[in-house]
């Protein structure tokens, strides 16, 4: 008889997307390595999850606002209607397969970090090929062929979960909190983010403070910006990004605009006077909203940089685009984390006690676990929606 486990999750069949919001507590089988009947078993491992955070595109699929068709699709490609979400992680490795210690164990016995049985581990959300173009020359967070914990394959609102050897990340708990820990994945959109360009001395604008926009700021005071502008909707992600070291916040007006994509020209005029008509050196897009878009070039000084992390769906009107072209202005796009690399730089910020980056996303950004931290036992959609929208980050915590 098969072990029944519970998991948080959507299902196309009985709740439908049109009609409805939210997950739904489901009892689901204890996944099983079984070599004889899947051989990628071989190179995986069972956890026993502690905690699961849950991040912006969670929100998307309880609201139904985004990644409707990812979802549908890969569904409809396994023959089934359920998909177990969620996709931010930390826990224990209680069973792995015959092939993991041979491809995964470092034999140096000066480094304590192996993937084995026991281990307490962290790990990516984006499942790579190995094969492809982009995963052979080292660029696997563009892999073309990649699998999305919680949207095209199931994820980790579980108490237990199988999951690929190779994504798995091995977390010192001595040094980082494991609550912590379970938000490695999203701290290293906001490392990859700030690591694209060089941030000494920058004037900086922030776009966006949600969970990745606030890690952002931690992170450009981190590397050297001069000047933190953070600009929000919220007042209250505003106070935190203002608590974590932003120099200077600044919050857009609720105005009506024929447009949603139109820019805010107050927002802009206050930046430009905080530097001195020159516009920012850095634009951080971590939002998403149309209008976000917009704000973000704008802000931006003649010769500078607009880095682009937010997401939504639809068609993106940038008037006068010749302006991006004749200003000198450049582009980047980040996706992910860059894997490992992303994840050394980011344990290294988090291991190292001094800078104080990780007591301030506990004391700050998860308030000392007031409030942000949701016993999965007791989920109920109401209870944790309202957690959800009274906090910018929101973690599970299931097993322990």
């Amino acid at each position: 008889m098969k072990k029944i486990i519970k998991a948080l999750t959507f299902d196309a069949k009985h709740d439908g997307w049109d009609k409805s919001k939210g997950f739904v507590m489901r009892k689901v089988p204890m996944p099983v390595l079984d070599e004889k009947k899947n051989s990628s078993d071989a190179t995986s491992v069972i956890l026993k999850i502690r905690y699961a955070g849950v991040c912006g595109s969670d929100r998307g699929l309880w609201y139904r606002t985004a990644f409707r068709d990812l979802i549908h699709g890969s569904l409809q490609k396994e023959k089934k209607d359920r998909r177990i979400v969620g996709h931010e992680f930390v826990g224990e490795i209680v069973q792995a397969g015959s092939m993991v210690k041979s491809l995964y164990y470092d034999t140096d016995p000066h480094n304590k970090a192996k993937i084995e049985v026991g281990a307490l581990v962290s790990g990516d959300s984006h499942v790579t090929c190995g094969r492809c173009f982009q995963c052979r020359i080292g660029e696997q967070n563009v892999c073309i062929n990649e699998a999305i914990l919680g949207i095209t394959i199931d994820g980790i609102f579980a108490e237990y979960v199988k999951i690929p050897a190779k994504n798995l990340w091995v977390v010192d708990e001595s040094r980082l909190r494991p609550e912590i820990a379970a938000i490695y994945d999203p701290f290293g959109n906001a490392v990859h983010a700030c690591t694209k360009v060089d941030f000494r001395g920058q004037r900086v604008a922030i776009f966006g403070c949600g969970p990745i926009g606030l890690f952002s700021i931690l992170l450009a005071r981190h590397f050297g910006a001069t000047k933190a502008i953070a600009v929000d909707i919220n007042k209250e992600n505003l106070n935190m990004a203002k608590k974590l070291g932003a120099h200077e916040i600044i919050l857009i007006p609720k105005i009506k605009k024929d447009h949603d994509w139109e820019s805010d020209k107050s927002v802009i005029d206050q930046i430009m006077k905080l530097t001195y008509g020159k516009g920012v050196d850095i634009s951080m897009e971590m939002a998403g909203a149309f209008s976000s878009v917009n704000n973000s070039i704008d802000a931006t000084r003649r010769g500078g940089s607009v880095i682009f992390f937010g997401l939504k769906d639809g068609d993106l009107t940038i008037p006068k685009f010749s302006r991006v072209i004749v200003r000198g202005l450049t582009m980047y796009n980040i996706i992910g984390r860059e894997i490992f690399h992303t994840w050394q730089i980011a344990q290294r910020i988090l291991n190292d006690k001094s800078n104080g980056i990780q007591d301030a996303i506990w004391n700050v950004i998860l308030k000392k676990g007031k409030g942000t931290i949701f016993p999965f036992k007791n989920f109920t959609p109401a209870k944790f929606e309202k957690a959800m929208n009274q906090n910018p980050k929101i973690i599970f915590k299931i097993n322990g």
